[in-house]
């Protein structure tokens, strides 16, 4: 049988899921994945910020306060989609018994709780000249913070058991749960009425100026590739930790 159909019918059949669920098999391509989004990440957001603090106007509104955007936006987006992710990876780690996929939530976990932090401490900033005051317990707001008491309690239940399988699961069972706080964010403005504005990026068009949003896409893109490397990173340590007594790890760190 040809290679390339061999192949076709590897991946159709799982084996291709299956050899890079494997840690091993993973380390390596969780390298190369971490150096090309630290290209990206570090690129990306030169460029972002420098057309999003000196090439776009001052909104007629807000005034220069409003730049804030370039970072709170990307990082709330990013305090989203990291806890759907780690939903996810907990799921495949459940439904599959792969050690990788808890080993990826667990190295997601970190970044999407700063993520949610930067997100609220850029918002409180916002709020004050916007709102005239740093906090409300807006409905999004609020749930925005409750997203990082999740991320705090998840990173805290996967670190309380001596038994790393059991702190696994455990911990799934809040990332899970904890999943449904996320359509709750996103759609708090409509469900509600609240201080907080709703969506200036929707489906079908946008209320911003096209270089203030494309300033703010290519700092959204910044942030997914550096949320990207980190997780890599992480991912590559827990990697070492978790099979330090695999006799794979000492070629692959020499190398």
């Amino acid at each position: 049988m040809p290679r390339t159909e061999q192949q076709s019918n590897d991946r159709f059949n799982g084996k291709w899921f299956w050899r890079y669920a494997s840690p091993a098999a993973f380390y390596p391509v969780a390298g190369t994945i971490e150096k090309l989004c630290w290209f990206l990440a570090i690129s990306l957001t030169i460029i972002g910020l420098y057309i999003g603090f000196f090439r776009a106007p001052t909104d007629a509104t807000q005034g220069e306060v409003y730049r804030v955007i370039y970072i709170h936006v990307p990082a709330a987006w990013m305090a989203m989609v990291i806890y759907l992710a780690m939903a996810f990876w907990c799921a495949i780690g459940l439904a599959f018994g792969t050690r990788l996929s808890f080993m990826m939530s667990h190295a997601l976990a970190p970044t999407g709780a700063i993520m949610a932090a930067i997100s609220l401490w850029t918002g409180a900033l916002w709020g004050r000249p916007t709102w005239g005051t740093y906090w409300v317990w807006d409905a999004r707001l609020t749930s925005t913070l409750i997203l990082f008491f999740l991320y705090v309690g998840y990173i805290a239940l996967a670190a309380a058991f001596d038994d790393k399988k059991k702190g696994d699961r455990a911990s799934a069972l809040i990332a899970l749960v904890g999943a449904v706080n996320v359509p709750i964010i996103y759609f708090s403005v409509q469900w509600w009425n609240t201080l907080h504005q709703g969506a200036s990026v929707r489906p079908g068009g946008s209320s911003m100026a096209t270089i203030m949003l494309t300033a703010m896409m290519i700092m959204a893109f910044a942030f997914w590739a550096y949320c990207i490397a980190v997780a890599m990173n992480r991912l590559r340590t827990q990697i070492i930790e978790r099979e330090r007594s695999a006799a794979w790890i000492q070629s692959s760190v020499r190398k």
